[in-house]
């Protein structure tokens, strides 16, 4: 099976091919960060061709057996291949997707942030779903996550939590849960067994590494705060003002990491974590839903504002509220099984993409 230009897999084993050239040069490792970066990239492109060749085997395969089929006149394996086509397509249809991961960081690792809003210990509580649900579904694909920042809530789930996820494509996915997430359902902390609603707003920037020096961040707009580590971590953690909270003044974004026993590391990563909502915030600037979410770098995490709702009673429901794909298995996306509103919401975003783009090229 040839797959032509349409995916330029030629182009991609060169790609490889020049990514391993590089990793065997001498003194690759002098730059841990540098050649993390390179390796990450080449887990990309390896990740690709795998599926490209595991698809194009998959393929031939059926072909040979379907001639094989209508040669003998054996229906029952024309249906029996007829059943493995469905599979096939969606594995086409991933690559599609991947491709339309083409925006500069698309490829980079994610920082993803969990923050309730409206709706008190239900909010807290949902935000930690969540933060099990994105956690579920990077299992799934085979990511990497490590939490950066938690801070328990008072009776139930979490105040605020920060974490980074690491894979092929991780910020290109992950950047279409962005917004405020609304559940609806009989709250078990209310002892007469009333419906409440919560809020929690997701926010996905991507891990920029190297990168992350050419967003500017100028000292004088930083307001650095150290505090006393909380939550598990042994002896160690309460007895050293190692956390880090640093404010961008100019925005009122604030970043916070006690992942680390060490304050230098914790900044570090603040930093880190800084640059990419920096980043993301000039990249929402350029679409026109930046302006209807954010407000000095927060979202209104509260009626109205809402991306997706997620409904566990008086019936099951998810609907995605920019897309209108809609799944009545409540309890699996809260599993993780995301990959049809990702899928839905990348589609939309290249057709509008895609339309804007033809708009200008007839101005």
């Amino acid at each position: 099976m040839r797959w032509g230009g349409i995916f330029d897999v030629e182009g991609l084993r060169r790609k490889l091919d020049g990514l391993n050239d590089r990793t065997q040069r001498e003194g690759f490792w002098d730059d841990p960060d540098a050649a993390r970066a390179l390796m990450s990239e080449r887990s990309g492109v390896e990740a690709q061709l795998g599926t490209f060749d595991k698809l194009s085997g998959e393929t031939r395969d059926l072909v040979e057996l379907l001639d094989l089929a209508v040669a003998e006149g054996d229906q029952s394996v024309v249906a029996d291949v007829a059943g493995q086509l469905p599979p096939l397509e969606k594995q086409l249809r991933e690559i599609e997707l991947a491709r339309m991961l083409g925006g500069p960081q698309d490829r980079s690792d994610a920082i993803m942030s969990i923050s309730p809003g409206a709706g008190g210990i239900d909010a807290q509580d949902w935000a930690e779903m969540l933060m099990r649900m994105y956690m579920r579904w990077c299992e799934r694909k085979g990511f990497k996550t490590e939490i950066m920042n938690l801070q328990p809530g008072d009776d139930a789930g979490v105040k605020d939590v920060s974490f980074s996820v690491s894979g092929p494509y991780a910020y290109g996915f992950l950047r279409a849960e962005n917004g405020v997430h609304r559940l609806i359902r009989i709250s078990p902390f209310d002892s007469n067994a009333r419906r409440h609603t919560g809020f929690a707003a997701v926010q996905v920037v991507p891990d920029l590494g190297d990168a992350a020096d050419e967003v500017e961040i100028k000292p004088e707009d930083l307001k650095v705060d150290t505090y006393r580590s909380g939550g598990a971590g042994g002896q160690h953690i309460n007895k050293t003002e190692s956390a880090i909270r640093l404010t961008h003044i100019p925005t009122g974004i604030i970043v916070a990491c006690q992942s680390e026993r060490s304050q230098h590391k914790n900044r570090a990563t603040a930093m880190k974590m800084l640059a990419g909502r920096l980043y993301e915030k000039a990249r929402q600037e350029r679409e026109a839903e930046f302006a209807k979410n954010y407000t000095s770098g927060h979202m209104e995490i509260g009626f109205g504002s809402q991306v997706r709702s997620y409904t566990l009673q008086p019936y099951t429901l998810v609907k995605d509220e920019r897309t209108e794909h809609k799944s009545s298995n409540a309890q699996g996306v809260l599993d993780g099984d995301l990959d049809e509103f990702i899928e839905a919401y990348l589609l939309k975003a290249a057709g509008e993409r895609k339309a804007q783009e033809k708009t200008e090229g007839k101005n």
